[in-house]
């Protein structure tokens, strides 16, 4: 038994040991830091020089926490639960990022708690390609120096709203702490092919059109159609430009989950929902367009010396199976952060947020979010924020719990992403 216990003692000081070594080197090649100097970034920068020198893990994670003080009110027709003023459910990320071969890299997130799940689950992952020298050294270089291949069943890259979402307990990229009313996020099996130059990007992928993966029930499965076309550049040292265009499109029979693909859950907890009841997308809007769905997306960037804009316009047309007309939601969102101070690590921010469209029952109705926020990186990886948010429901109907609805108050945030 003591030769059992000292060999297994000697094989986890080794075990750590390599972790230890493995740690040492924290950047990858083609990669988006999950701290502070990940802000701003969107799709992963094509790098031109290797650092690969072999396979390498990157363990890394997230953890936030949020005192809520919000009050929420409808026309009473409908009793909403009673909240008050406290502490969440903390939310916690665990991230392998692996370093395969030069130019292969593969990325893991798994949700270790979140709002709608207390127990483990895995968000989803891919293997992102940016080299080919797996065949041979130097295989195709002259197009993959401009080229990029992701397969997995991975978060899709429709818009560029999604770059700046909260992903569960990843908070560090978004300057507020709740997320876009129509919170356009999904992972579904699929595969992206980009293309890189001179400031130029463009994609084009396809997906089975699934969030949980089964081989039952093909008949109700069609693939979905994803593009991208943009410019990112800098046209001085201080100014900074970004404009895409991105598309989304299905015929599925099924359900198509680009609004209600989050299942980790909203920065808002328990708000507008019934007595006794639960929705941990609270807060949110999901145009419920479940067939036949396009979504486009236009994403304005700017940003000069400290102060950047970004804005959102983006119209969803489709319907449910039950439904023989189409129905349209279109958002809109602009967003002004003032970032200062050393390494720009304090911002000041507001943003303004529209959706409106039609319910099935024919009802035009629209919603808008004012907030403004306040944030401190206290190292790159240590974020403290707060956040001030008045949220409308107009022109529901009498039989809707959002009729009339009113949310406002303050969110205090703490997160640590590595």
């Amino acid at each position: 038994m003591k030769n059992l216990f000292h060999y297994l003692s000697i094989a986890l000081i080794a075990i750590f040991g390599l972790q230890m070594q493995a740690q040492t080197q924290r950047d990858l090649d083609n990669f988006r830091d999950p701290d502070q100097r990940g802000v701003n970034m969107f799709e992963a920068p094509k790098d031109t020089v290797s650092t690969f020198d072999g396979v390498h893990v990157r363990v890394g994670g997230a953890s936030t926490i949020q005192f809520q003080a919000l009050d929420h009110e409808n026309s009473g027709e409908i009793p909403l639960e009673e909240i008050g003023y406290n502490f969440n459910l903390a939310t916690a990320n665990l991230d392998l990022d692996v370093a395969l071969y030069d130019g292969v890299r593969m990325h893991l997130r798994t949700y270790l708690s979140s709002q709608n799940h207390t127990n483990t689950y895995v968000k989803g992952g891919y293997i992102q390609i940016d080299k080919l020298d797996f065949i041979s050294k130097g295989f195709a270089k002259g197009i993959m120096d401009y080229a990029r291949i992701k397969i997995g069943h991975m978060e899709n890259n429709y818009g560029d709203a999604h770059f700046r979402r909260t992903d569960n307990a990843m908070s560090t990229y978004n300057p507020f702490v709740g997320n876009y009313l129509m919170d356009s996020f999904t992972t579904e099996v699929g595969a992206e092919l980009y293309l890189f130059k001179n400031g130029w990007l463009g994609m084009l992928g396809f997906t089975n059109g699934k969030l949980n993966q089964a081989v039952t029930n093909p008949e109700t499965v069609s693939p979905s159609f994803l593009a991208k076309i943009g410019y990112d550049n800098y046209l001085n040292d201080d100014f900074r430009v970004r404009l895409t265009g991105s598309i989304y499109h299905t015929n599925q029979t099924g359900s198509a989950y680009l609004y209600s693909g989050d299942r980790a859950g909203s920065r808002y907890y328990n708000v507008m929902i019934p007595v006794g009841g639960d929705n941990f997308r609270s807060g949110r809007i999901n145009p419920d367009l479940k067939n036949e769905l396009t979504a486009i997306m236009i994403n304005p960037f700017l940003k000069y010396k400290g102060l950047e804009f970004f804005g959102i316009y983006e119209s969803a047309t489709g319907k449910k199976s039950s439904e023989s007309d189409t129905r349209t939601w279109n958002q809109y969102s602009g967003e002004l952060i003032y970032r200062f101070g050393a390494k720009e690590n304090l911002y000041l921010g507001g943003r303004y947020n529209v959706a409106s469209g039609e319910l099935e029952s024919g009802d035009d109705v629209d919603v808008n979010r004012l907030s403004l926020s306040a944030g401190w990186f206290m190292t790159k990886n240590i974020l403290m924020k707060v956040e001030y948010m008045n949220q409308n429901y107009n022109d529901y109907p009498l039989t809707d719990i959002l009729n009339d609805g009113k949310i406002n108050g303050l969110m205090v945030e703490a997160a640590i992403s590595f």
